[in-house]
């Protein structure tokens, strides 16, 4: 399989799937409560995960399952189980949108502590449209909901916890493939979950006969699609593409959202939101080919040298 179709295919999973978690967490919360959908989504995904992995977790070392449960905690309590609390009083396309804050506070962490992924000006400066596209998406939403501030506030916190718990991840890459960190990572954030939805009380009132087909198939969606798939996607890119480009799926999640909305449940889809579904595709481009020049600059650099000593040879 060529490196190119895994890149494809792995942007298609969290610019797509990913998209369509937070049109499922609302058809999911219509009958399981918020922390015990997340801790069903992540356990049961990183069981699949770390099924496929084998005897590769067996021989993992005890630090690297600390550090991949640290992540997990970031990932799963930090931002997913806060996500599904708040989206019981917001909106999924306002929800989405908040996350689109990710790429700032990744950014940010790679300009204060600068490693081998140094931003590049051109990249931070793409972020200002899709930002812009995605706050045009969700504007009218927002106003027609009459959303409080402290749910906002809860949201932030959570994509700062996403953005936290990538940067680490991202650390992590050569302790793992991409399938058993992300399995590790769920399972322990799923674990920690399912122990909040006790000491909260959901367990205790939670009647699996009263959950409705709707909310079962929105749980297997976010298992499957979601957690298996978009997860180990995620991870993988995190391994072989920039930062700053793999983050460039919090500006489409919303648009899918959005869409999802609109075509699904019939919610009106105006010129402003047609507007911002487009800023959103330039800042996308803007930041692929600030990578592409990138990554070939950075290729030249490193022929350079060899091309010396073949002339030298000769």
């Amino acid at each position: 399989m060529s490196r190119r179709f895994l890149v494809i295919g792995s942007f298609a999973a969290i610019y797509l799937l990913w998209g369509s978690t937070y049109f499922a967490i609302t058809l999911g919360l219509q009958s399981i409560p918020p922390f015990l959908l997340m801790a069903v989504r992540s356990l049961c995904g990183g069981m699949i995960l770390l099924a496929f992995s084998g005897r590769h977790v067996a021989n993992t070392p005890g630090r690297t399952w600390l550090q991949a449960g640290l992540c997990g905690l970031l990932f799963f309590v930090g931002c997913h189980g806060v996500l599904a609390f708040a989206q019981q009083s917001v909106p999924s396309g306002v929800a989405a949108i908040v996350l689109a804050t990710i790429p700032f506070w990744i950014l940010l962490a790679d300009t204060l502590f600068p490693g081998d992924q140094r931003p590049r000006p051109i990249a931070l400066l793409a972020l200002i449209p899709g930002f812009v596209g995605v706050g045009l998406v969700a504007w009218q939403n927002a106003e027609q909901a009459g959303i409080s501030m402290l749910p906002i506030v809860w949201l932030l916190a959570a994509a700062l916890s996403w953005s936290i718990g990538t940067v680490l991840s991202r650390s992590m890459s050569h302790q793992a493939s991409a399938i058993a960190l992300s399995g590790m990572q769920l399972s322990v954030g799923g674990a920690v979950l399912f122990a909040i939805s006790w000491l909260t009380g959901e367990l205790e009132s939670f009647r699996p006969s009263e959950v409705s087909m709707t909310s079962v198939a929105a749980a297997l969606w976010l298992i499957v699609s979601g957690s298996v798939i978009g997860f180990a996607a995620y991870n993988w890119l995190l391994e072989n593409v920039s930062t700053s480009l793999v983050s460039t799926y919090t500006f489409v999640n919303p648009v899918i959202a959005v869409l999802l909305g609109t075509l699904v449940l019939g919610e009106p889809f105006s010129r402003m939101m047609l507007v911002g579904a487009s800023l959103v595709i330039v800042a996308v481009v803007a930041i692929w080919r600030a990578e592409s020049s990138s990554n070939r600059s950075t290729q030249a650099e490193a022929d350079r040298p060899m091309r010396h000593l073949s002339l030298r040879k000769t």
